[in-house]
């Protein structure tokens, strides 16, 4: 007999028919416990019904504590996900003070059988205290026991988090939630549907937090996130959502807000007419403004641009600018710009340089969202190449699957440069980094 269940972490249930609920991650260093606590304030003001923060090792187990505490007394109940990697004892350690804990069990041990005994360990301490799990694995972090049976795929994704889950269910654990995580949206999309239909087979349809990671910033990195979670939103796959951006974290909000509502039957696009001959679709858009023209956009054609049921997209119409201005989208190129970067998201055509780029946390030693800035505005005139700018050494080269280059940071104001998961220099001050990252660059397209 098919069970659906609902995951719970503090007040917040997740799964079940219950409304989408939207989450944000915290970019403060987690030991600066003020400056997390006023960041956590200001994201709950600003809608976040549940907020993350990474738990890099034991010493911050106490900061949580603190954090958390300081909360409670200002009257903000948002639960609170620690972010955990590698460590199962920190993740143990932490779970009695937070309300979830996100790990990828495959991370705690190179040797299987031990990650099991530890994620069972876990497991019995939230079972204890009522805190929630969330499975969540990323592409490029899977670890070799799955990889060597399936590759780096979308399979071994759903065949990772189906491991872990039966675990959870032989233990009669079942307040989990589980995410398949990619920067590429059409492994971020097969791997989610994969596990949909396994966890159908199994039985036990527990709840899916969907999003795309390291989609870097700006328009892109919006476009590319609701690209992917529209299409599987619109799937009835997904209950909680992400939308992961290289900025401050307040601005991943309204784009997963939006998300939230749109596929809660909530509002719907300003789209007002659609022509649609052979594999081609003329639309046009009446816009109260340039960031919902780009969500509808996004979200009404990127699923039938993923799947392939379309190959080319025109679109006309007007939306309002910042100024209250009615523009023309297409006689404004504005047309032509957001079709480029929808292709772009759905990896239907490369017009410019591709950029993964993770949006920050506590371990984050250096300026992130500077330093995507600086890499884009001297690389943007590369084609067909994808390039990585990840905060720290922890996930960077692990998650950065898809980049033909990575620029990733050490601590202490130094980068290590990536050609793919190779290094090819380490310790290369942050101010000559980008330079070193374009020199090796047009030297390998030269050789």
């Amino acid at each position: 007999m098919k069970q659906i269940l609902t995951a719970k972490a503090g007040d917040v249930l997740i799964g079940g028919g219950n409304p989408i609920v939207v989450q944000t991650m915290c970019n403060t260093h987690t030991s600066d416990v003020e400056a997390t606590v006023a960041q956590c304030v200001r994201l709950h003001d600003l809608g976040a019904q549940m907020i993350r923060i990474t738990v890099p090792g034991q010493s911050d187990v106490e900061h949580i504590r603190k954090i958390k505490d300081s909360l409670l007394a200002l009257g903000v109940t948002t639960p609170i996900v620690a972010d955990i990697h590698f460590s199962s004892q920190t993740a143990i350690s932490v779970a009695p003070y937070v309300e979830k804990v996100r790990i990828n069990p495959g991370n705690f041990h190179k040797d299987h059988e031990e990650a099991k005994k530890q994620f069972a360990r876990l497991i019995q301490i939230c079972k204890e205290n009522g805190t929630a799990i969330r499975v969540g694995i990323n592409h490029g972090s899977l670890g070799d026991y799955i990889t060597n049976l399936y590759g780096n795929t979308p399979e071994a994704m759903a065949k990772a988090a189906m491991e872990w889950l039966g675990m959870c269910i032989k233990e009669d654990f079942l307040n989990v939630v589980v995410s398949l995580k990619s920067s590429n949206t059409v492994v971020m999309v097969e791997a989610y549907r994969r596990l949909a239909r396994a966890m159908e087979e199994e039985g036990h349809i527990f709840p899916l937090h969907v999003g795309v990671t390291e989609a870097g910033n700006g328009d892109s990195g919006r476009m590319k996130s609701c690209v992917g979670i529209s299409t599987l939103l619109s799937e009835g796959i997904g209950d909680t959502v992400r939308v992961s951006l290289t900025e401050d974290p307040a601005d991943e909000l309204p784009a997963a807000k939006y998300l939230s509502m749109r596929y809660g039957r909530k509002i719907v696009s300003s789209l007002t007419s659609l022509t649609i001959n052979g594999r081609k679709a003329v639309a046009s858009y009446d816009s109260p403004s340039w960031e919902t023209l780009l969500f509808d956009v996004s979200c009404d054609f990127g699923k039938r641009l993923l799947d392939r049921d379309l190959d080319e997209l025109e679109l006309t119409g007007q939306y309002v600018d910042d100024s209250g201005k009615k523009v023309r989208i297409k006689e404004s190129g504005a047309g032509t710009y957001l079709v480029d970067e929808l292709m772009q998201a759905t990896r239907r055509k490369f017009y410019r340089t591709e950029y993964i780029a993770c949006p920050g946390c506590g371990r984050t030693m250096y300026d992130l969202q500077k330093a995507l800035e600086e890499v884009k505005s001297k690389t943007s005139h590369l084609k067909d190449t994808v390039i990585a700018v990840m905060g720290c050494i922890v996930n960077g080269p692990g998650e950065m699957a898809d980049a033909d280059w990575g620029y990733v940071g050490e601590g202490n104001n130094k980068v290590s440069i990536y050609k793919g998961k190779i290094p090819l220099l380490r310790h290369v001050p942050q101010e000559e980094a980008v330079d070193r990252l374009l020199e090796l660059i047009e030297k390998g397209s030269v050789s």
